[in-house]
């Protein structure tokens, strides 16, 4: 069993101060016994977070910094066949104009069906048809884009850029500057769209824009991929603390309970926790006795090691 973790560290005092209060006694068993067999560092403004990173090394994939197929994977498990295309994964959204920045809000507070999601596509598709790319319709937040200048461009992981400002994650080359001034035509588009007086008037967010992330062409699945836990993504991203403290609670009861349950009984077993800057995999680790009883001693404290995340 390998279990893999995101969002288990946060980067603000708040969180961090959260984090110091965690009690975890399942993780804090398995910390004592386990040690760090690997870790992949980068900085807080990497645009894939790390829990990506981590689940590209799995499946065995090549890409740099913002250039994991992930569209393409997403586009075959919703039915379409990706090819050789390059695909971009865009997730219609709601740009919120604040006193000095730009936000994305979390795009499932924007409460889009089917019905609505539709009629959106239906109304910027032709736009990018326009412009050569190739559109395809997948899920309400799920639309996906073809075009050869997606091959290699690097994007920012939706969830970098949720409750930030956009201009930070926004591309500067050649591609990135083409899919900008689509981002204008899309934004004028949605702002006089029926749909949207429509949801304003039920108290819904307008969908005002969108963010293109996972870009390239589909490559071959090598390894498998973990046990992905993700609870605590929500929370972290709402800087909610008090929920991803519950959120962690509900973790170390149920998942890492399971996981001890097997490191006791001696079976094959690794965790991945990751927070916004590096990931980390434990496993069971060599040295007998003496090294056992001395970090049962030590009962490290979980709070230690995510800061290091």
């Amino acid at each position: 069993m390998h279990l893999l973790i995101p969002y288990a560290a946060p980067l603000s005092e708040a969180g961090r101060q959260a984090a110091a209060a965690l009690a975890l006694p399942n993780l804090r068993w398995l910390l004592a016994r386990w040690a760090e067999v690997q870790r992949d560092s980068a900085d807080e403004w990497s645009l894939s977070p790390p829990h990506e990173r981590a689940l590209a090394l799995a499946l065995g994939w090549r890409g740099g910094c913002g250039q994991l197929p992930w569209a393409a994977r997403a586009a075959r498990a919703d039915g379409i066949p990706p090819g050789d295309q390059p695909w971009g994964l865009m997730t219609p959204g709601h740009w919120h104009l604040g006193t000095e920045q730009v936000s994305l809000l979390d795009p499932a507070t924007l409460v889009l069906d089917e019905a609505g999601a539709r009629v959106f596509f239906d109304a910027v598709q032709p736009l990018f048809a326009s412009q050569g790319y190739v559109m395809r319709y997948g899920a309400p937040q799920r639309w996906y884009v073809a075009h050869e200048s997606l091959a290699t461009l690097a994007t920012a992981s939706l969830d970098r850029v949720i409750g930030r400002n956009v201009d930070a994650w926004l591309g500067k080359d050649p591609a990135a500057r083409a899919l900008r001034r689509l981002q204008s035509e899309v934004q004028m588009l949605l702002y006089t769209h029926p749909l949207n007086d429509e949801r304003a008037a039920r108290g819904l967010l307008p969908v005002n824009s969108f963010w293109l992330s996972g870009c390239g062409v589909a490559q071959p699945e090598a390894g498998a991929l973990p046990t992905l836990d993700e609870r605590l993504r929500a929370p972290a991203l709402a800087e909610n603390w008090a929920a991803w403290v519950k959120a962690w609670d509900s973790l170390d009861a149920g998942p890492l309970a399971t996981l001890r349950e097997r490191a006791a009984q001696g079976a094959d077993a690794c965790l991945t926790l990751c927070g916004e800057r590096d990931w980390v995999r434990l496993a069971p680790a060599p040295g007998g006795l003496l090294r056992h009883a001395r970090a049962l001693l030590q009962r490290p404290a979980p709070a230690t090691l995510l800061e290091t995340l």
